[in-house]
């Protein structure tokens, strides 16, 4: 055997001695890149309802809020200055908000509520179709009081009654927990201040 045989020999022994583990590397690496993605892929982003559960926890005197069924927890984004009383208040903005509005909500607390406002103005009605606790609904104009429905019932069943202003444009709607309008003095002719949060608009 020639040396330059010998050489060609040891070269090709030592790349077959370094195949296995070239091959082995490359399984390594497939499997860590798999878990990888499999990791990335099962993370999903938080759905509005838990954003509002974790960033609006009630105090321990609050009535806790659970939702029986496809019902809506909207974040806290306005202030309302009713009378001496401050409330916190979720805005149901678009249609769908306000399609749901309080449906399927278990309770209100005293000093939070839920505002649909309108634009352009218009003519409203309201009902309570699953909507499990009674209501007051407050219906302004400009921060006007021009009607309230008080101690508006839940409808568990078809047909529902509703409620509004027929003849009256509003611009805003209001709806806080059954008799609260009454506890603070509430009246048509009143003015409701509402104002968003840093970040948010009516």
């Amino acid at each position: 055997m020639s040396q330059n045989d010998g050489y060609r020999n040891l070269q090709r022994s030592q790349i077959s001695l370094r195949q296995p583990y070239t091959r082995w590397a490359v399984i390594v690496a497939a499997f860590v890149l798999c878990q990888t993605v499999l990791v990335s892929c099962s993370m999903s982003d938080p759905t509005p309802n838990q954003i509002a559960n974790e960033t609006s926890s009630p105090p321990s005197d609050e009535p806790v809020i659970t939702l029986n069924g496809p019902g809506q927890l909207l974040p806290v984004t306005a202030i309302a200055q009713i009378q001496e009383e401050t409330f916190e208040i979720e805005v149901a903005r678009t249609s769908a908000e306000q399609s749901l509005g309080l449906m399927f909500r278990s309770a209100l607390p005293d000093n939070r509520g839920m505002l649909f406002p309108f634009d352009p103005p218009r003519r409203v009605s309201f009902w309570m179709k699953d909507v499990p606790v009674a209501l007051d609904m407050v219906f302004l104009k400009e921060g006007e009081v021009v009607a309230i429905a008080p101690e508006v019932p839940p409808c568990p069943a078809l047909p529902c009654p509703s409620y509004g202003p027929n003849d009256q444009i509003v611009d805003q709607v209001l709806e806080l927990r059954s008799g609260r309008a009454a506890e603070i003095g509430l009246q048509v002719g009143d003015t409701v201040y509402i104002e968003a949060l840093p970040g948010y608009s009516l």
